[in-house]
């Protein structure tokens, strides 16, 4: 028997194992056995009785085991024998489909197909009921769809939604579903025999929509096709599209807005008939009103100009340019004149953008009238009395201008041009408009046939590089920096060299910058000589030296290193000429490579011009600093170069003014390379007066710093600090000298300046902290000595005249705080350093605050009591800043809210609530909590604990501020005064907690604030002095001192709220004055216009409250009624505004 007989009669329930066999052959690549062949070689008669033979096989299977047992058959437990395997009736499925499949490529015209459209009908039905795991045999069924879609064979439209539908689905599960959007794309004709309206196709709709949503429809070109093709599928289909993109827009990338731009535009272009119109009406209409009333803010009005400016930029096509007029004609010139500002500035964006907009049908006289009108109404536009409009107006004109310069009239271009730059450049009412002149001018200079005309305008603008506001400046110069670039004018024809000098000397990095870039190539020509370079540098130093160091600040952005250093080495044989130092070899060598150029310039002692040049070394220096650190050769090099004339140079400038960056070169260089100078530097410290400043020892110390020979500095401050306390009788005095080689004075004030000098700035701190632990530890030690100092000044015992001042001392106190937070930060691991702290506390404790008491009538505690008050306060500011960064530890912050309390509880501590309060801020501000809702109410909580402690201490500073505002009320006002900026950032802290314990903080302030104001209602003897107060001075005086720091923050006011809300719920709060009080402070908050929905849900409690006091409006007494319905009247006023 041949293949075909055997094929055949395999294709049954008997033969089933062998049909399966065949199957498996045409699966195997190396068998020749194919069932496409076979089945092509079959007659007619062959191929029917195949069909029907595999329809009645797939039948017979489908009976014995229902698609929708199949996935249930897999998982049942086998305790019982399944009627069928559900594999083996997956794999007869699969044949099926399979032959059926290859059927199909061999279909012929006038084939009965009757038995294959019944297999086909019954695999259809399969579809829905395939398990998720058979998505292989799902796919040749769906193939069968497709093929059988594509062969246009009867029931078409079954297999071909079905098949639809399968893709759609697909292609928004696949991780990479290119080949399914094609596949959409194929079947795209469907969707022409699918009624829209009918209820059974929304699911296909729902599908068409989610296409909209999906990145890879919109980036794929088979995608675009398929959606540009929706757009004509049904005309009620459009808006829905529409509706359904729009809302996406917000969430679209620009990227992702390009295609979106494209799918509109290319829906539009294809699209005819009604299907255009509607297109129009429905989406690009609707995109003009939006990009029209849209606030600018808004995150769609950028995406929606993006859509618009897609068609804006294909004008020129008579299309284009026909559907721009046809829809712009009934909205644009309408909101143009609107009232408000930003409609008219969003149409005057687009109406510029879209400029000209006309009718191509129209006649060139008629076009030209038109045009002519549209002009008009930009120059009127340059006019608006908004700045927003204006600003919009001269951004549209120049793009109009670089754009129809050759179109239009000389007369037009010369008005519009005049009128920006004569005009609007000098809009004093708003420096926006004058920016905006600079900023877009630059577009109209991208246009070469603008530059004659320009060159003639623009010097009238050359003062607005003074102008008042640094924005316009930069505009300007931007603007300065095109003219360079398109070569339209000479810059310096603008503006002058002098004017821009002198603004570089004193404006900002961002204008400096600017004027650099322009100016580099005048002043450093790179492709010149160096003898060129420094002609031009001394030129600049003589016009204006403070610009000539900005210059060169900035001299590195703009060239290569190596320039740098050349130009450095050539400045350097300029100084040489001029102090007339024979040439080495090697300078010779250099000399004669640049044309015999031994001495440039000759300044003779030109002191400015010299202490010019040498701070310009410094800058550069400093510019090239790390590529010099990375090419060692290089950096030797110049070392030896320029520390072979130190010395000479030193003996030579001896100008202050030289001085100063000759000591700056010596500290860029190794101490070898300036032996005679670095030699001296210690014995200069050593030899400094007492009473020198910064100025005289500062470069010094820097020097001493950068040569890494901080020991000796730290060892000298050391010794000063030491020879300078007090000794116990002569000998000790004699036994402890400064160990120098010549003998020296102790200069502890000297010391004690520079070891703040050397913690003041990073660079230096940084090599201070590297020197070796054991003397750092020793200057600890010492300047925590000089605690004994004070405490002599405090009790009045010391009788020295030689013994260190009281300021002396005070400082040893805070530069001792600061190193402990240093050497805690870098060197220990363990709590030394905060241990001495402790230590400093407990002395405060038991030597400073007994002197926290009043004065006497005999003044003999004058003295005592403010330096306790300044030792204290000193303390606490340590305290504060390491705090602050960090440091402190859980038993740290206890000591010190311990050392609070007790400042606190002194006589007049009140005195140094000042101090206080930011250390309560710090202590709180570092247990902020990240989650609200965490769970923070153990009572034992480390965290609790310490927040509590913060709680009662702020409570205290409440009562004595409240008693010294009582009993001495000028002092209690000057006390809040200095008080206000911590009360502040501690609220500012504490409203960060909706819970126990520094929710109470709010608590005690609401309280305070009831009771002083109950006590001033209690005194009202008299109806007409029953007022409600507007403002926060017609409270009393703490009251209003609390309810200004309240107020100032909406966060602080909605925290205050919510306490007085929580305090009313609970109805800690029922009596009338108290309420009155209450409504009082509401009256005050409400005038001040913040939290108002807060304020009124707290309105509500009071009014709950208030109405128990309703019988006194008919029996109280005279006051009483008074109140209440002068409370009622507030209530009311609340309630309603």
């Amino acid at each position: 028997m041949s293949k075909r007989e055997l094929f055949l009669e395999a294709a049954s329930k008997d033969n089933v194992e062998e049909f399966l066999r065949f199957i498996q052959l045409h699966k195997d690549k190396t068998e020749p056995f194919d069932v496409e062949e076979v089945v092509q070689e079959m007659t007619r008669d062959q191929r029917e009785a195949l069909w029907g033979k595999l329809a009645s096989l797939l039948q017979d299977t489908l009976l014995e085991l229902p698609p929708e047992c199949w996935e249930q058959r897999k998982d049942d437990d086998m305790q019982e024998e399944p009627a069928a395997d559900p594999k083996h009736v997956m794999a007869v499925v699969e044949g099926v489909t399979l032959v059926a499949a290859e059927s199909l490529k061999v279909l012929q015209d006038g084939d009965t197909y009757v038995a294959l459209l019944q297999i086909a009908h019954m695999l259809h039905d399969i579809l829905v009921s395939l398990p998720v795991t058979e998505s292989p045999l799902q796919f040749h069924i769906h193939t069968l769809c497709v093929a059988w879609w594509k062969k246009e064979l009867q029931g078409k439209e079954k297999f071909g939604r079905t098949a639809f539908i399968l893709s759609l689905q697909r292609s928004f599960t696949l991780k990479k579903p290119g080949a399914e959007i094609q596949r959409v794309w194929s079947l795209h004709n469907v969707l022409l025999g699918l009624d829209y309206t009918r209820e059974e196709n929304q699911q296909i709709t729902d599908l068409l929509l989610q296409c909209f949503h999906s990145p890879f429809y919109i980036r794929s070109d088979d995608g675009k096709r398929f959606l540009v093709f929706l757009f004509s599928w049904n005309i009620d289909f459009i808006w829905v599209i529409h509706a359904t993109m729009k809302n996406q827009l917000e969430f679209y990338s620009k990227t992702m807005m390009t295609h979106i731009t494209e799918i509109y535009f290319r829906a539009w272009k294809k699209a005819s008939g009604e299907f255009i119109e509607k297109i129009e009406s429905t989406c690009i209409q609707d995109f003009m009103q939006s990009a029209i009333l849209l606030h600018r803010s808004s995150p769609v009005h950028a995406k929606v100009r993006q859509i618009l400016s897609y068609f804006h930029m294909r004008k020129g096509s008579q299309s284009v340019d026909k559907m721009l007029y046809n829809l712009y004609r009934p909205i644009l010139w309408k909101f143009l004149s609107a009232s408000n500002f930003e409609v008219r500035a969003n149409a005057t964006l687009l109406f510029t953008e879209a400029f000209p907009v006309h009718d191509p049908d129209q006649s060139n006289e008629n076009i030209d009238q038109n045009i002519q009108k549209q002009l008009d109404t930009a120059m009127g536009l340059l006019d608006d009395p908004h700045p927003t409009v204006r600003s919009t107006a001269i951004l549209g004109v120049c793009k109009i201008l670089a754009k129809c310069w050759e179109l239009l009239p000389p007369t037009v271009i010369t008005d519009f041009l005049k009128k920006l730059v004569m005009e609007l450049s000098a809009d004093s009412s708003s420096p926006d408009v004058r920016c905006s002149v600079f900023k877009c001018l630059t577009i109209v200079l991208d246009n070469a046939l603008c530059h004659p005309l320009l060159e003639k305008l623009l010097p009238t603008v050359k003062y607005s590089l003074h102008d008042t506001s640094e924005k316009v400046r930069a505009a300007f110069l931007d603007m300065l920096i095109k003219v360079k670039a398109v070569r339209a004018a000479k810059f310096w024809d603008v503006c002058s060299m002098e004017h821009l000098l002198a603004r570089l000397a004193v404006d900002s990095h961002s204008v400096s910058k600017r004027i650099v870039d322009l100016l580099f190539k005048s002043f450093f020509p790179v492709n010149e000589s160096e003898k060129e370079w420094c002609c031009r540098c001394i030129t600049l130093i003589q016009m204006n030296p403070m610009a000539a160091r900005k210059f060169y600040q900035f001299a590195y952005k703009h060239t290569a290193p190596t320039n740098i250093i050349k130009l450095m080495l050539a400045i350097r044989r300029v100084l040489n000429s001029c102090i007339q130092i024979d040439c080495d070899q090697s300078d010779l060598n250099e000399s004669n490579k640049e044309n015999g150029m031994v001495a440039p310039v000759t300044l003779g002692k030109d002191k400015a011009v010299v202490s010019g040049l040498l701070e310009v070394l410094v800058i550069l220096w400093e510019s090239v600093k790390k590529p010099l650190k990375q090419n060692e050769e290089a950096q030797k090099y110049t070392f030896a170069k320029f520390g072979s004339v130190m010395s000479k140079y030193f003996q030579a400038f001896e100008d202050e003014q030289a001085v100063v960056p000759l000591i700056q070169l010596a500290s860029f260089m190794p101490p070898a390379a300036v032996p005679t100078f670095s030699c001296g530097v210690l014995s200069k410290l050593r030899r400094m007066d007492s009473g020198a400043g910064p100025s005289h020892y500062g470069l010094l110390l820097d020097c001493i710093c950068s040569w890494n020979q901080t020991t000796d500095i730290v060892e000298l401050i050391t010794d000063w600090l030491t020879e300078a306390l007090p000794k116990q009788g002569e000998k000790a005095t004699g036994s402890r000298k400064v160990q120098i080689q010549e003998t020296v004075e102790a200069k502890p004030d000297l010391a004690l300046a520079y070891l703040e000098y050397l913690f003041s700035q990073t660079s230096t701190r940084e090599k201070v902290l590297v020197v070796s632990q054991r003397l750092l530890k020793q200057l600890h030690t010492v300047l925590g000595s000089w605690k004994t100092l004070l405490y002599s000044h405090l009790s009045g015992t010391n009788e020295d005249p030689k013994c260190p001042s009281v300021d002396a001392a005070l400082k040893a106190l805070m530069l001792h705080g600061r190193l402990s937070a240093h050497l805690q930060h870098s060197l220990s691991e363990e709590r030394y350093y905060l241990l001495s702290l402790e230590n400093v506390a407990a002395w405060v404790v038991d030597r400073v605050l007994p002197f926290l008491t009043k004065s006497t009538d005999d003044g003999g505690e004058d003295s005592s009591q403010p330096l306790a008050i300044q030792i204290t306060e000193s303390f606490l500011t340590v305290c504060r800043d390491l705090l602050l960064v960090g440091l402190g530890d859980e038993k740290f912050k206890g000591q010190i809210l311990h050392l609070c309390s007790l400042v606190l509880l002194s006589e007049t501590g009140y005195l140094c609530i000042p101090a206080v309060l930011p250390i309560l801020k710090e202590v709180a501000n570092s247990y902020v909590p990240e989650d609200q809702h965490e769970d923070q109410e153990n009572q034992e909580d480390p965290t609790t604990v310490i927040l509590g402690v913060v709680a009662n201490i702020f409570q205290k500073i409440i009562e004595l501020l409240a008693r010294l505002l009582r009993k001495e009320p000028e002092e209690g006002r000057q006390l809040c005064q200095l008080a206000h900026p911590g009360l502040t950032d501690f609220l500012q802290v504490a409203q960060m907690w909706d819970r126990a314990p520094l929710s109470g903080v709010f608590s005690t302030m609401f309280a305070v604030i009831i009771v002083e104001k109950r006590h001033s209602l209690q005194k009202i003897t008299h109806p007409e002095e029953v007022i409600t107060p507007e403002s926060v001075e017609d409270m009393p005086p703490f009251s209003s001192t609390l309810l200004s720091i309240i107020l100032k923050s909406s966060s602080i006011t909605r925290s205050f709220l919510a306490e007085v809300s929580s305090s009313l719920d609970s109805e800690a709060i029922t009596g009338l004055l108290e309420l009155a009080a209450v409504l009082h402070v509401f009256a005050v908050i409400k005038h001040m216009g913040l939290c108002k929905s807060v304020l009124r849900t707290a309105a509500i409690s009071v009014q709950q409250q208030l109405h128990k006091h309703v019988g006194t409006s008919v029996d109280g007494k005279g006051i009483q009624r008074v109140i209440y319905e002068s409370s009622v009247t507030t209530l009311n006023d609340i309630l309603h505004s």
